[in-house]
This record gives C-alpha cells, sequence and structure tokens, in this order.
C-alpha cells in the first residue's frame, strides 16, 4: 500500500502546479493538519482514492466548515482500508484557542478510546499533529510533543504514528523519521511517502 502523508505546508507540485497523474498511484492520504480545506478537497479529488485528517493548532475553522469528502478521525479510531488509523490532533496548549491541549487533556481525550482499541485489536497508524514528547518535537512550549503518544506506541505497538507541526525548516538537525521500539515515527512536514 502506498500512502502520501501530507502536513503545514502545501507543497506547490502537488496543488499550484498540479500537473495530471502526479497523485495517481497512492492508496490512501493521510493529513497532519495546518492545511487549508481547499487543498485537502482538491487532494481528496484529484487523487481519487480516501484522505483521513486530524486538525492541527491553526485548524479552528475546519470545526465549522470541514474539507469535503475527507474522513476526520480526530479523537476517533477509524478503519480505512483494512487500516486502523487512530487520529488525535492539535498542539501543546501554548495560547488559548481551539486545538490546543494540556498534556492532562491529551491523555483525557486517549483515554476516551481506549474500548475502540481493544475492541479493534490495537492500531496500525496512529495519525497526530504534534510529536510524541522527546521524539522529534522541540523545547518550546509550542513545539513540545504529548508524552500519552510515547505511551500509546508502547502499548499498541503500531506500525507508523505520523505527525507534523514541527517544520523541517525550523533547523537542520530535525529529523524526518525516527524509530522507537517498533514504531517508526514520521514526521510529514509538507510530504512524505509511506510504503505499508
Amino acid at each position: 500500500m502506498k500512502i502520501l502523508a501530507v502536513s503545514d505546508e502545501e507543497v506547490k507540485s502537488l496543488y499550484d502546479y498540479y500537473r495530471p497523474g502526479v497523485l495517481t498511484g497512492y492508496d490512501l492520504i493521510l493529513s497532519c493538519g495546518d492545511l487549508k480545506r481547499q487543498y485537502l478537497e482538491f487532494l481528496v479529488t484529484m487523487s481519487n482514492t480516501q484522505l483521513v485528517y486530524v486538525r492541527g493548532n491553526h485548524d479552528d475553522r475546519m470545526l465549522q466548515d470541514p474539507p469535503q469528502g475527507c474522513i476526520c478521525a480526530d479523537g476517533d479510531l477509524v478503519t480505512v482500508k483494512g487500516l486502523r488509523i487512530l487520529g488525535l490532533g492539535g498542539a501543546y496548549k501554548y495560547r488559548p484557542g481551539e486545538n490546543l491541549y494540556t498534556e492532562a487533556q491529551m491523555e483525557k481525550r486517549a483515554r476516551k478510546l481506549r474500548f475502540k482499541l481493544w475492541r479493534a485489536g490495537g492500531v496500525d497508524i496512529i495519525l497526530t499533529h504534534a510529536p510524541p514528547r522527546d521524539l522529534g518535537d522541540m523545547d518550546d512550549l509550542a513545539h513540545r510533543g504529548f508524552q500519552v503518544f510515547r505511551e500509546l506506541i508502547e502499548k499498541y505497538e503500531p506500525e507508523y504514528l505520523v505527525h507534523g507541526h514541527v517544520h523541517l525548516n525550523y533547523g537542520h538537525n530535525i529529523p524526518r523519521r525516527i524509530r522507537y521500539r517498533r514504531t517508526d515515527i514520521i514526521n510529514a512536514y509538507e510530504k512524505f511517502e509511506i510504503e505499508l
């Protein structure tokens, strides 16, 4: 299965300078947040496949005006093309606003999904906006990761945790991919292809 993961910044070759066929061959698209509704609708239309998304810290407007034709996994466990995808969007609370959570609030969101995870027999992909704590995050409050994401990896051992939020152009030492236990943690900033 070929998956396109996108996050944070629109990719001009997929949108502004789109050429027919550039989105052909993907079986699934995952969006980690902070992308325009119109961009997601364009991707899902031109790729002719399913798109699963979570909201980022700048996606307040998506609560009232979600992207058409896309599947919101934020705060849910969805099964798409046989993959169990757990979605926990948002970032660490560094200011007032929607889609911003304290560690305790994110733990509560994850706890609400325990029965669904048990019933599904686990999870294949954890889709988030923020990274796990100390695994691709930064020291500042706005880009801090969540400890509960590490705990989810340790308990359920998914194939992947895919996140955004930490832009690769923030510094030269920001990792694109980290292996933690049996899970590949992917920073999907702009775009990243996953072969599953």
